[in-house]
């Protein structure tokens, strides 16, 4: 202890702190008989010295030296011989213990027979004594604790005594021991049973090949390092293991590989091979033969290259994976390679360059400072070579890999060819053969991608509806300005399709896509099936990249894009004059036409009015009518590109919206399909256009409107046996009633006719007023009428009749005759002013005020038109036809009301049709029957008085009781369960319903006696009560003719018989609320009428019917079960 008092002040304090320590931690080790009883306490001290150590080392490690190592091991080295009795944490922790000693106190002096047996011991304890089964499991905190320490162990041992021999020719005891310490480090990088040990263990492989120097130590452990590596980072183990050790095997592989094959380490071997193939040429025998191939000879190099070359073909495939840190990782390492063993490795430059190329970063992504790939094509040309024959690879390939099932090797595919066209464009690289490859390439990818997927989800066929309803194409919407996709439209292959959509956006420069395009436009002509669709849809693509790649600065930059414009500009003209075909020649009963085409064909239409803007207005007159066609197509998604179409041509060419398109072009869709017309190329298409262009509009496009009703007209003619036919044409003219209507210039030309109102009005109380006003509008009627007749002379009576009489040449030469034998008087009567025929001068007045009449507007003539064409269908086999032509002459009529020269006669025209679809056999239609007959009332008013009288005596007051009838029968009585059960009351007249339904009561008779009567029994029971109630067809035809009496009593004249009849039917439901109008409308003729009847059946508040007892007749009234009396 004498030479402590040397010892400076800070190192004999923590000499003390140790000492403290040390010495019982000895005695435990020296004295303690059993081991694992004082496990505790020594875990205690070990603790304790590794914290003194490690505070030490925090604060100042130049106190710390190997005699103080040396101290505090004296007690660890005698623990170290029973390390096996102790718990593997007092083992983890004598292991910190050493690597502290290591890294801060022996640091390089560590002495070779110490390092020797800690390799051992730090070996053993990690991967357990070789050729034995491991007696306990070691924790992960150990294995990793053990890493670290022998990391520092290799460190502190230094390169000097990792020699392959020493000088004495010996072999290095220190490299023997270090076999097994790599063995365990290369399993715990595969086996490794977290990602902490592997990494730990990779980083002690790190060490061992920073700190070795000897190139033949090196080369003896380089196979099963990098077989080792190469396990990890190939499938399967590349999936199972986490990022950061994938990043991390790359880092230390590259080192590997580097330090032992690297061009300046193995220049010497690459000058012996350079001399070897010299020495070929001159058929000099080889040095080489006999030399052991262990030695860094030519032949160790190509046999390892060969092998290297096999374990980077595994390895590699890591660059497949998605993680952006391990991408960056690889292409690190593949540019690494290819600079620092660019002659060694010669034989793996394409798989490198290949790599490299998968993972090459953006030029945005890239760093300034960084080598890129694109820098070593500078320095090695033949690297520019291989770039081109991976890119040609790729290309061709793509059609097999496009077809996988896998749908990441797909999009792996298409963005290689991206990132190496980026490249080789960088490069400079320019290949004809190239080019026609990748444009075949991408054809035949679209084509098998196309015919591998799943076609897409079928929609329902396209509703009658759709188009008239379609009214938000008067509105501009920028949200509907991108189509769906045509073409890859399965939600499967959505990443493929976007990827590739990507790749033909990027590829190339604009004059090399506009030249595929070109290429794609010949096969267009040449092809067809799927093979046409993708060559149209890609040659679409191409020109449509190649014009938004193309700038202002491009242009100014590029001198050779002068002359590339007019080619672009050809090309494109070209692709649009095919697509204007294609719309041109659409037809619905093409059924084989692949609607892809045509889609594609609406897109090319909206890219060139984007492009031209207004100067596109002039194609309008070939391509509107063709684009809205499509939006009656029964493909879904044909409808769809259609209305985007249009709204992207009205904004392009400065329209607010497509209707103010529509009507501004109207001449031209009008044109068009006044064209079909007369040519009877009819389509169910082209008629919901006509609608659909018809409601967009409004009335504005009714007068122009004039040569399709016409054409609607002869086709009629020609094909009345056609139902469906029919039906589609009357959908046309029902919507150009419903426009028409709703014009503001229906009204007649140079006049202002007011409209009549024909609502009936019930009596006035006159007053004294009244009265006067009465007698002066008489007096002033008999004083104009004697005025007028002292004004006019007398006239002799005609001496011939009116009229041209029953024959046309019998009355000619009757006159001839009169004039031979009386010529004077008819000179007299000449000279009086007479005319010759009293016929002629009527017909001369009705002239003048025809003459005088203005005359109707082309609206009020096509309305007059369709009325009375729709009388001919009435009679049609098709419900739903007579259906909406009856609605058509109930929206029609009061249109038409205020001219009543002219509507009049068109009710006498249409009356018999009309009426007689009250009977239909078809519910809904005899329900619009009514509705029309109630419209033509109102507008006609007492001109249907005398045909309302006929049709009521030849059966409609029949009808109306049967409608009565089955409305009742369709109601379900309930059966009476007590109090508050169903009513009836009591109407006179025939006898409609069974017996059980009516009851004998007594009336007076005509002549004062009496007589017996059967009344029936209306049940009041509300109609819900009924299985469909009031929704059932009974009830809704019963409501109808409810509606069509009151509009026939509110308009029309009835004499008082047929009122009588229609109370007596309609009596029952007065009380209802809904029936307001109806008993408003009856009180209106006569209210003391209507209050009678309720008053009969005791629906007068206050006052009762009848009394319960009839005296006299000897019975009484009784109750009967469900209805009151």
């Amino acid at each position: 202890m004498a030479t402590n008092a040397a010892i400076p002040g800070p190192r004999n304090e923590f000499f003390k702190q140790l000492r403290t320590v040390c010495v019982p931690l000895s005695r435990l080790a020296l004295q303690a008989p059993d081991k694992a009883a004082a496990s505790k306490e020594i875990f205690t001290l070990v603790e304790s010295l590794t914290g003194l150590w490690a505070a030490q080392a925090s604060k100042d490690t130049s106190i710390l030296d190997e005699k103080l190592a040396e101290y505090v091991f004296f007690p660890v080295s005698h623990l170290l011989r029973f390390h096996a009795q102790f718990p593997i944490r007092v083992v983890e922790a004598i292991i910190k213990l050493i690597r502290f000693l290591i890294q801060y106190g022996w640091k390089q002096k560590i002495s070779e027979d110490l390092a020797i047996q800690l390799l051992f011991f730090f070996s053993f304890t990690i991967g357990g004594t070789p050729g034995q089964a491991k007696k306990r499991d070691v924790p992960e905190e150990t294995i990793v604790e053990g890493f670290k320490a022998l990391e520092a162990l290799i460190t502190a041992i230094g390169p000097s005594n990792l020699l392959a021999s020493k000088a004495s020719g010996e072999e290095n005891g220190t490299v023997s021991a270090l076999g097994p310490a790599i063995t365990v480090m290369l399993e715990g990088i595969t086996d490794g049973i977290a990602p902490a040990v592997q990494l730990e263990a990779l980083q002690c492989l790190q060490a061992v090949y920073n700190t070795t120097r000897d190139q033949h130590v090196l080369a003896r452990f380089l196979p099963g390092t990098v077989s080792s590596l190469t396990k990890v980072l190939a499938p399967p183990l590349q999936h199972k293991t986490q990022r950061r050790v994938l990043v991390r095997c790359l880092q230390v592989l590259n080192l590997v590989l580097v330090t032992v094959l690297g061009d300046f380490k193995v220049r010497g071997i690459l000058k012996q091979i350079e001399t070897e193939d010299k020495a070929k040429k001159d058929d000099q025998p080889s040095n080489e033969a006999g030399k052991p191939q262990t030695e860094l000879t030519p032949a160790w190099l190509r046999a390892t290259t060969a092998q290297i070359k096999i374990a980077l073909a595994a390895a590699l495939k890591v660059r497949t994976h998605e993680a952006q840190d391990v991408q960056s990782a690889v292409s690190k390492f593949c540019i690494s390679l290819l600079d620092e063993c660019h002659l060694s490795l010669a034989n793996c430059q394409s798989i490198l360059v290949e790599s490299a190329m998968m993972v090459e970063k953006e030029e945005t992504e890239r760093s300034m400072f960084e080598t890129s790939l694109q820098d070593l094509t500078a320095i090695h040309p033949e690297l520019g070579d291989c770039v081109q024959a991976t890119l040609y690879n790729w290309v061709t390939s793509l059609p097999r890999l496009i077809q996988s099932n896998d749908e990441r090797i797909k999009q792996l595919a298409v963005r290689n060819i991206l990132r190496g066209s980026k490249m080789a464009s960088g490069m400079g690289i320019d290949s004809s053969t190239l080019n026609d490859s990748l444009g075949d390439s991408l054809r035949d990818s679209i084509v098998a991608l196309v015919k591998g997927s799943k076609p897409s989800k079928v929609v329902g066929d396209v509703d009658e509806t759709s188009l008239s309803t379609a009214t938000d194409l008067t509105v501009s919407r920028p949200n509907l300005q991108s189509y769906p996709p045509v073409l890859l439209d399965s939600e499967g292959i959505k990443s493929t399709r976007a990827e590739i959509t990507k790749l033909i956006a990027n590829i190339g420069s604009p004059a090399q896509q506009t030249k595929l395009a070109a290429s794609m436009l010949g096969y267009l002509r040449d092809s067809e099936g799927v093979e046409q669709v993708a060559s149209y849809w890609l040659a679409f693509e191409l020109l449509k990249s190649s014009y938004s790649s193309t700038s202002d600065m491009d242009d100014l930059m590029d001198m050779s894009s002068l002359d590339e414009n007019p080619y672009q500009e050809q090309i494109f003209q070209e692709l649009y004059d095919f697509s204007a075909s294609v719309l041109a020649s659409h037809s619905d009963a093409q059924e084989d036409n692949d609607w892809r085409i045509e889609a594609i064909a609406l897109e090319v239409t909206a890219f060139a009015a984007s492009r031209m803007k207004e100067d596109f207005r002039p194609e309008l007159i070939d391509v509107l009518y063709p684009v809205t066609t499509f939006l009656g197509s029964p493909t879904p998604q044909l409808r769809g590109h259609a209305i985007i179409t249009l709204n992207v041509i009205a904004a392009s060419c400065g329209y607010k919206n497509v209707s103010e398109l529509v009507v501004d072009n109207a001449d031209y869709m009008v044109n068009s399909i006044s064209l079909r017309l007369n040519t009877f190329d009819i389509s169910p298409a082209s008629t919901k256009v006509l609608v659909m262009l018809i409601r967009l509009t409004g009335p504005r496009l009714i007068p122009f409107l004039d040569d399709v009703v016409a054409a609607i007209f002869a086709a009629l003619d020609n094909y009345h046996g056609y139902p469906v036919f029919v039906e589609s044409l009357f959908s046309v003219l029902s919507e150009v009633v419903t426009q028409g209507v709703k014009s503001d210039m229906l009204l007649l030309e140079g006049s202002n006719p007011q409209a009549v109102s024909h609502l009936k009005k019930g009596p006035q109380p006159l007053g004294v007023d009244t009265i006067v006003d009465t007698l002066n509008i008489r007096a002033e009627r008999t004083k104009r009428a004697r005025e007028e007749e002292e004004a006019e002379p007398p006239r002799p009576h005609p001496k011939k009749p009116w009229g041209p009489g029953k024959s046309k040449e019998g009355s000619q030469a009757k006159s001839l005759l009169d004039q031979l034998e009386n010529p004077d008087p008819e000179e007299d009567d000449d000279k009086n002013g007479l005319p010759d025929d009293p016929s002629s001068a009527l017909a001369t007045r009705e002239d003048e005020e025809k003459k005088n009449q203005p005359s109707n507007t082309p609206t009020y003539a096509l309305l007059t038109r369709v009325l009375t064409l729709s009388q001919h269908y009435l009679t049609s086999p098709t419900p739903t036809l007579r259906k909406s032509l009856l609605d058509l002459v109930a929206t029609v009529s009061p249109a038409l009301a205020p001219d009543e020269n002219a509507f009049l006669p068109l009710v006498h025209t249409v009356w018999p049709v009309v009426v007689a679809r009250i009977k239909d056999p078809e519910p809904f239609v005899a329900i619009a029957a009514c509705k029309a007959l109630g419209s033509m009332c109102e507008a006609a008013g007492d001109f249907m008085t005398t045909r309302f009288k006929q049709e009521w005596g030849d059966g409609m007051a029949k009808w109306l009781r049967k409608i009565k009838r089955d409305a009742i029968k369709g109601r379900d009585l309930p059966k009476r369960t007590g109090t508050g059960a169903g009513k009836a009351f009591i109407t006179g007249g025939k006898r409609l319903v069974s017996e059980d339904m009516e009851i004998m009561l007594p009336i007076s008779g005509a002549n004062g006696g009496q007589q017996m009567s059967s009344k029936q029994l209306v049940s009041t029971q509300s109609s819900t009560s009924g299985a469909l109630g009031r929704f059932s067809q009974a009830h809704q035809l019963w409501d109808a003719a409810l509606g069509l009496v009151t509009n026939i009593l509110r308009y029309v004249k009835v004499d008082d018989d047929m009122f009588d009849e229609m109370l007596e039917v309609v009596v029952d439901v007065l009380y209802e609320p809904e029936r307001k109008e109806l008993r408003e409308a009856l009180e209106t003729i006569n209210a003391e009428a209507v209050w009678l009847a309720l008053y009969e059946r005791g629906r007068v508040k206050g006052l009762k019917s009848m009394p319960r007892a009839v005296k006299g007749f000897g019975f009484d009234f009784v109750r009967v079960p469900g209805v009151v009396v």
